[in-house]
């Protein structure tokens, strides 16, 4: 039996949630190990763990994975998440690529000074319905996955994406059908 996969990451959704996600996709099992004080920090760093000295991190197959990107990329290779060939792969790299991006627009709000706030949700939402739905709306005109007819880490980000959408803007999926199914 191999190892459980165990992530390591604060008590909080994060650049740790996609992975999440991802994971769960691919019915593997994980366990977690929220980071609530110094000391658990410092201790991976000792390890030897945090590559860059910083998290999420994800322990998988003996590694210590670091760098979201890196740790999907593993997973979605690993449990056959990113296509099935080298053009496929391209495809749904470029549409996670996207998602992430639009993603951490959202997830940096926290950090947005007060008075900056509205205008940061005004432009997210902009750029979401003008420039990041429309590309995934179009996609899935048809097929039910984004990329060779099958799940991809592209299709889990896309998910994940449009709850975060709906929850900074309710109804936001309300002109894009085939990405609310």
């Amino acid at each position: 039996m191999a190892e459980k996969v165990v992530l390591y990451y604060f008590n909080g959704r994060g650049k740790m949630e996609s992975i999440r996600w991802l994971l769960t996709a691919a019915e593997v099992e994980f366990d977690e190990v929220h980071l609530t004080t110094r000391d658990q920090y410092e201790k991976l760093l000792a390890d030897g763990a945090l590559m860059f000295e910083q998290v999420p991190m994800v322990e998988i197959d003996g590694m210590h994975l670091v760098q979201t990107r890196a740790i999907l990329m593993y997973i979605a290779e690993k449990y056959k998440l990113n296509g099935k060939d080298i053009k496929e792969r391209a495809m749904v790299n470029m549409y996670s690529e996207g998602l992430i991006d639009l993603m951490e627009m959202i997830m940096i709000l926290p950090f947005t000074p007060p008075a900056d706030v509205k205008a940061k949700l005004e432009t997210i939402e902009t750029k979401a319905t003008g420039r990041y739905l429309p590309v995934f709306e179009k996609a899935l005109c048809g097929p039910v996955f984004l990329v060779g007819g099958q799940l991809s880490v592209a299709d889990v980000q896309l998910m994940e994406c449009s709850l975060m959408l709906e929850e900074k803007f309710p109804g936001v999926l309300a002109k894009f059908p085939n990405i609310k199914v």
